[in-house]
């Protein structure tokens, strides 16, 4: 169950980097963005870490302290329930 349980959050941190760099992008060009519900959806289920790394490798929500102080947040807890679940 480990094993899985990392790869899913492996593959929803990775969608999440992603998708904070479409709205990076899409943010500069003044185009249609990608809602903040949505960005926190996909870390609550697994993505936070790479919500985190996006946020400071594109410099992206760096100053909304929701995210500036959430996406760790969830972060911690997902990486504490990752070790937990690897401790059993």
């Amino acid at each position: 169950m480990g094993n899985a349980l990392l790869a899913y959050i492996v593959v929803m941190s990775i969608v999440l980097l992603i998708m904070m760099r479409i709205d990076k992008t899409r943010a500069k060009k003044h185009e249609w963005r990608i809602s903040e519900r949505t960005l926190f959806t996909i870390a609550i289920l697994g993505g936070a870490t790479g919500g985190v790394l996006g946020m400071y490798l594109f410099r992206h929500k760096t100053k909304h302290n929701s995210f500036a102080f959430g996406f760790p947040l969830i972060t911690a807890i997902q990486l504490f329930l990752l070790v937990r679940v690897y401790e059993l």
